[in-house]
């Protein structure tokens, strides 16, 4: 998997129901149609459409408002299974911060010897 993917997938994978969880969480505060989902992650719809309604249903992510005929859904932040993963990869990110600080402080050590 690149270096570049997100915290996210390289703990969890990256099948498409955590893309779509991933790029969800990267914007909170946003609401999405499913076409711009897609568009955004470059999944097909076949895929897209094969694993969306299940994280719905999960209640993962959910309906926002509708304007027209489109439904705008966003992460929902409240789901249990969210707030653990949200919890994982803050835990996860912290202790990766915690050990650049090491390294970084192991090195100005070395160097001033």
């Amino acid at each position: 998997m690149p270096e570049s993917s997100s915290l996210l997938l390289r703990v969890y994978g990256s099948s498409p129901q955590m893309k779509i969880l991933d790029y969800l969480m990267n914007f909170p505060k946003n609401d999405f149609t499913q076409k711009e989902i897609i568009e955004a992650l470059g999944m097909s719809k076949t895929t897209f459409y094969k694993y969306f309604d299940s994280i719905v249903g999960f209640g993962m992510i959910r309906v926002n408002r509708k304007i027209a005929n489109a439904k705008l859904y966003s992460i929902n932040m409240q789901s249990p299974l969210v707030k653990n993963i949200k919890k994982d990869i803050d835990y996860l990110s912290e202790k990766i911060a915690e050990d650049s600080l090491e390294q970084i402080s192991v090195k100005t050590k070395s160097k001033k010897r």
